[in-house]
C-alpha cells in the first residue's frame, strides 16, 4: 500500500466505431496491410493515458541519474528505428517483479526488480529493444483492434439477442494493456527488431541469451506486486535463447568482432540500487503488517494469506470464504467517507457508530451488500489518522458471516499508530558492486563480502552456476545488503 493509490493499471479501450471504414494500415516493419482499427494519434493517447497512471499508481525509482541512463539507451534505440516521431519515453519502475513492458504509441518501462538481475548495458539494450519492437510493429494495435472486433460482434449479437447482454462487460473488462499476450510470431518478431536494433547501436548482442536464461531460472517473483512476472506476459525463454544462438552464429560468420557491453558503466548505476520489496512502502512481520511511511499497524488473523499492494493491504482466509481489505478514501472525516460507502447501490447499513480506535476517531458500521454473486455481509471501519481516511473492510457471504462476526472486529480493533523506531527507521536491502582484486569463487567471496540473500539466489543476480563459479580478478559482482 502506498501513498498513491492505484486506480487502473490500464486504460479502457477508445470507442468500438471504424472511423471512415478504415480497418487496415500498413505496417512500419514489414511494409505489408496489418488489421488497425485505431489511429495512430489514438494509439499515442492510449499509451500516455495508460503511462500516467502506471506512474501515479506504482511510481518510479527515485533516482534521477538511473533514470537518464535508462532514457539515453532507449532514446537512441528508438530514434534509429522505423517509427522514430512517436513521443518516446522511457523509465524504471519501482516494483521488485522482473519485467518490462512497452505502452501502445511510445511509453516503455522496465522495473528494478529486472534491472537487479541483468549485468550490463548490451543487456539492457536488447531487453528495451525488443520493447520497442511491440511498438514499432504495432502488436498491440493489432491486439486491441481484434479485441474492438470481437466487442462489435457481440454488441451487435445484444441487438439481435438480448440474453447475451450480459457477457458484454466481462469481455470487455477483460483489457488490460499490461496484460496484453502477444502471439508467438509476435513475440519472434520483436526479438528479432530488439537484437537487431542493439546490434545497430554497436552492442554486443551475445548478452540478449543471458537476459533469457536469467529469466528462466528465477521463477516467480518473491516480492508482492500488481506487475504480472516476465514468465506471465512473455512465452518460455528455451526458445528465444535457440533462436538467439542461431542469429549469432549468423553474425559471427560475417564478422567476428563483438560489440560493446558496457557492464562497468551498468554496474555503476545500479550501484546502491533497492533490492526485493522496499519495507518503507509496507511489510509484513509474522501477521502484522506495517507501514513506517505511514506510521500504522494492522494485525491479520494467522494462517490468512496476504498480500501488499500499491493500491490496498488484502487477506483471504484459509477457506477461501472471507476477506479483508484495506485502502486509502477520499474524505475529509471518518463520517463523511462511510456516508459515501453506505450510501452506494446495493449496499444495506445494519448499524453504524462511532468510535475510537486506540485513540484514532472512527466510524465502525455493519452491514449487507447485494452482489451477482449472492448476499455478502461483513463490517467496515473508516478510520482517522496523520492527516488520512483508511476503509477496512472485511466481508463473506451471508450464510458464512457467523464464523467470522467476532474475528472482522477484533482485525478492525488492531489497527493502530507506530512509534517503535525499529519499525519506523526500517531500510530496503540495497545493491552494492565490489570489483574482486584476486581470482576467487562466489563461494569465497560471499564469504568476504556476506549478502543477506542465499548464495543460490546471488549466484542468480550475478549470473552465474553456483557458488564454486570461478570468478576472474577485475570482475565487478553484485552483494545484497541491509539498508543504509
Amino acid at each position: 500500500m502506498r501513498r498513491k493509490a492505484l486506480r487502473w493499471l490500464a486504460a479502457p479501450l477508445l470507442g468500438l466505431a471504424l472511423l471512415g471504414g478504415a480497418g487496415c494500415a500498413t505496417n512500419p516493419v514489414t511494409g505489408q496491410r496489418q488489421l488497425a482499427l485505431i489511429s495512430e494519434a489514438q494509439e499515442i493517447e492510449m499509451g500516455q493515458q495508460a503511462a500516467r497512471e502506471v506512474e501515479q499508481g506504482i511510481g518510479l525509482v527515485p533516482d534521477t541519474a538511473l533514470q537518464a541512463y535508462v532514457r539515453r539507451i532507449g532514446a537512441r534505440l528508438a530514434a534509429a528505428s522505423e517509427r522514430p516521431h512517436l513521443p518516446w519515453s522511457f523509465a524504471v519502475l519501482d516494483d521488485p517483479t522482473p519485467n518490462a513492458f512497452a505502452l501502445p504509441g511510445g511509453p516503455i518501462y522496465v522495473t528494478r526488480g529486472l534491472l537487479n538481475l541483468m549485468d550490463s548495458e548490451a543487456e539492457l539494450a536488447t531487453v528495451l529493444g525488443h520493447e520497442i519492437g511491440h511498438v514499432t510493429a504495432r502488436h498491440s494495435v493489432t491486439q486491441i483492434s481484434r479485441a474492438q472486433l470481437g466487442q462489435l460482434g457481440l454488441v451487435l449479437g445484444t441487438i439481435l439477442a438480448p440474453e447475451v447482454g450480459q457477457y458484454a462487460e466481462l469481455l470487455g473488462s477483460g483489457m488490460q494493456l499490461l496484460l496484453l499476450r502477444y502471439s508467438r510470431d509476435a513475440e519472434r518478431q520483436s526479438d528479432e527488431l530488439g537484437f537487431r536494433y542493439a546490434l545497430q547501436q554497436g552492442y554486443d548482442v551475445r548478452e540478449m541469451a543471458d537476459v533469457f536464461e536469467s529469466l528462466a531460472r528465477v521463477g516467480e517473483a518473491a516480492g508482492r506486486s500488481p506487475l504480472p512476472t516476465w514468465a506471465a506476459t512473455h512465452p518460455a525463454p528455451e526458445e528465444r535463447i535457440r533462436n538467439v544462438e542461431q542469429r549469432l552464429a549468423a553474425l559471427q560468420a560475417e564478422s567476428g568482432s563483438p560489440g560493446r557491453t558496457g557492464a562497468a558503466e551498468y554496474l555503476a548505476q545500479i550501484d546502491g540500487l533497492v533490492y526485493g520489496e522496499d519495507p518503507r512502502q509496507g511489510f509484513f512481520r509474522d501477521a502484522v503488517f506495517y507501514h513506517p511511511e505511514l506510521r500504522f499497524r494492522l494485525r491479520f488473523p494467522p494462517g490468512w494469506r496476504t498480500q501488499n499492494t500499491p493500491r490496498a493491504v488484502l487477506a483471504m482466509s484459509p477457506r477461501n470464504d472471507a476477506a479483508l481489505q484495506l485502502t486509502l478514501v477520499p474524505g475529509a472525516t471518518p463520517a463523511q467517507a462511510a456516508t459515501r460507502f453506505l450510501q452506494q447501490e446495493g449496499i444495506q447499513p445494519l448499524q453504524t457508530t462511532q468510535q475510537e480506535i486506540n485513540g484514532l476517531p472512527a466510524v465502525v458500521a455493519a452491514f449487507q451488500a447485494q452482489t451477482q454473486q449472492g448476499m455478502l455481509q461483513g463490517w467496515a471501519a473508516f478510520i482517522a489518522h496523520d492527516g488520512r481516511i483508511y476503509q477496512l473492510l472485511g466481508y463473506t457471504p451471508a450464510a458464512a458471516f457467523a464464523r467470522y462476526q467476532a474475528l472482522f472486529p477484533q482485525v478492525i480493533g488492531s489497527f493502530a499508530p507506530v512509534s517503535d523506531p525499529a519499525i519506523l527507521n526500517v531500510q530496503p536491502r540495497r545493491i552494492r558492486i565490489v570489483r574482486v582484486e584476486q581470482p576467487t569463487t562466489l563461494a569465497e567471496f560471499d564469504r568476504r563480502y556476506p549478502s543477506v540473500i542465499p548464495l543460490e539466489e546471488l549466484a542468480l543476480i550475478n549470473q552465474l552456476a553456483g557458488g564454486g563459479s570461478q570468478v576472474a580478478a577485475g570482475t565487478r559482482l553484485k552483494r545484497v545488503v541491509e539498508g543504509g
